[in-house]
């Protein structure tokens, strides 16, 4: 399963950063930083909906609290956006230090501005995707809009932002002041991904119009239609991190896996080496598509069923549906079956293809049958008698002849 761990770093100015590495299953195929929306935190849904489900895909991605926000330490009234787009720099220095340096950049709102921004000074980032961005940092005013004469005059308010209050100086104004992402996103010469909601009502969508506009290609487009600015809904943040991930993989992993192989016609198995981690396969049946794997213990990744825990899901299923089918033949009162299965190997007493001087081990399937239902004796112990007839437990137990040919070659 994928991980979540805290980290921590340095900010730009020296402020303790708290962060989350969103970590996949196996080695990661390349890293990614999400830098979060103006006054927000790394654990607002979009953030960690969307990193989650990025590291699912295979990207590992830190997503952290820019300084004075959320659990990182400093002074939120000392920042600005150019001490966020600093954050950012520190963030990747980071991930270069201790993991990976970052391929990809994916900012939320003014962390989509940000981002844009930071790719400049970012030579490792190979792709940026927005969220909801504004086309400049000014935009972010309209949430304090009636403070913004006291903050010029006075040089520091209090503002309510999301239903909390937050200081705001006049140096902040001053760093917003025109600046527009679109000369960034001319100059970035590097894949952007742009995604907004057309009903956006924080960040009217043509802001991504000016971005698109302004961007040199290679630049694609993804409308989130539907969505809200925050991504509340969590069927649109998990539909933008898949289509960041599809889009991103083109330009930012390290290795590329192969597709997924074609059914086989005539209903059987396929499985072919996905070209990730040192085990890895791709495992095809008609149109479900998994994967297997061998346990970090082994040198595999996890990031699959091992071919044995495949052997036990075939004999486990395949017990809880003949005494299913069984039991409703015969009206039985079972309303549910669960069968746990641990395969091992273990010495025999006698071994019937064991030659001489050999060591007599052979291979055990312990398996736990649980019937819940209102079952009298008789019945119970006829149903675990039924488990030991379904098909894959006569195959088990029976000669097998497996025949090997070469692939495209006659046997």
């Amino acid at each position: 399963m994928a991980k979540s761990i805290k980290v921590e770093f340095a900010g730009a100015q020296g402020d303790r950063i708290a962060a989350r590495l969103e970590l996949p299953v196996g080695t990661p195929r390349a890293y990614a930083i999400f830098a979060h929306c103006f006054s927000c935190s790394k654990d607002i849904f979009a953030a960690s909906r969307v990193s989650r489900r990025l590291a699912q895909m295979g990207l590992a991605v830190l997503r952290f609290d820019f300084t004075g926000l959320g659990q990182s330490d400093g002074d939120f009234a000392n920042t600005n956006f150019s001490s966020n787009i600093a954050d950012l720099v520190k963030a990747g220095e980071f991930l270069s230090a201790e993991y990976k340096a970052p391929a990809l950049l994916v900012g939320h709102s003014l962390g989509g501005a940000a981002v844009i921004a930071a790719a400049l000074e970012m030579p490792t980032v190979k792709a940026v995707a927005t969220i909801g961005a504004p086309a400049d940092a000014e935009h972010v005013q309209c949430q304090f809009a009636e403070q913004i004469e006291t903050i010029r005059t006075e040089g520091v308010a209090e503002v309510s932002l999301a239903g909390r209050p937050f200081t705001v100086k006049k140096q902040f104004l001053d760093d917003i002041a025109g600046r527009q992402l679109e000369t960034a996103a001319a100059a970035l010469k590097r894949p952007l991904l742009i995604t907004h909601s057309p009903i956006d009502a924080i960040v009217g969508v043509d802001n991504a119009t000016r971005l698109f506009s302004a961007a040199k290609h290679p630049k694609s487009y993804l409308s989130l239609d539907g969505a809200d600015h925050l991504l509340s809904q969590e069927q649109d943040a998990l539909h933008a991190a898949d289509v960041i991930a599809a889009w991103a993989q083109r330009y930012v992993f390290d290795d590329v896996m192969s597709a997924p192989p074609k059914p086989d016609r005539k209903g059987g198995v396929v499985v072919a080496e996905t070209g990730a981690g040192k085990f890895q396969n791709h495992v095809v049946i008609g149109p479900h598509h998994m994967l297997a794997d061998e346990p970090e213990s082994f040198g595999g990744d996890e990031s699959g069923p091992t071919p044995y825990q495949y052997l036990n899901a075939a004999l486990g299923s395949c017990t809880s549906m003949t005494i299913r089918m069984y039991a409703q033949r015969k009206k039985w009162p079972l309303r549910r079956v669960s069968v746990t299965l641990n395969h091992e190997k273990g010495h025999a007493e006698d071994c019937a293809n064991c030659v001489d001087g050999q060591e007599k081990r052979i291979d055990i399937i312990e398996r736990s049958v649980e019937l819940v239902g209102e079952l009298d004796a008789a019945q119970r112990k006829r149903l675990l008698e039924i488990a030991d007839m379904c098909p894959v437990h006569r195959t088990l137990n029976s000669p097998v002849v497996i025949r090997t040919r070469e692939a495209g070659r006659d046997s």
